[in-house]
């Protein structure tokens, strides 16, 4: 029984700090992807709005490399959470040159902010 303790204890802390993200703060670290991305329109990389459940590669006349294209990725909070931690290391060849996000809180906060942009009126189709 003294095992159950501590796993009981390191749940709490994983579901705490998926819980834990803080949109508004994932909002403020969103201005390091606005050198290139924004959430209605395309810019150097894809818009943001309809990222979540979206699968990568897959915006109407945006480029892609061919390997984003054919990656297979669908993009969730796992995904986008191994993507934003080291870009080029889940897509080789992707053209996000961006080193990473390698602080799990900041990129908790980024997620969770995308999700809420989803429902923001910009993203919204008339």
């Amino acid at each position: 029984m003294r095992l159950a303790a501590p796993l009981a204890a390191a749940f709490i802390v994983l579901a705490g700090s998926a819980q834990g993200a803080d949109a508004s703060r994932g909002e403020q670290l969103y201005s390091r992807c606005a050198a290139c991305h924004a959430l209605a329109a395309d810019r150097v990389g894809p818009r943001h709005c309809g990222l979540l459940g979206r699968r990568a590669g897959s915006v109407p006349g945006f480029f892609y490399t061919d390997e984003m294209k054919s990656s297979k990725l669908v993009w969730d909070e796992k995904t986008l959470d191994r993507f934003l931690a080291k870009p080029m290391a889940v897509v080789p060849g992707t053209s996000m040159t961006y080193d990473g996000v390698p602080t799990a809180q900041d990129r908790a906060d980024l997620i969770a902010y995308l999700r809420k942009a989803g429902s923001a009126p910009e993203c919204q189709r008339p």
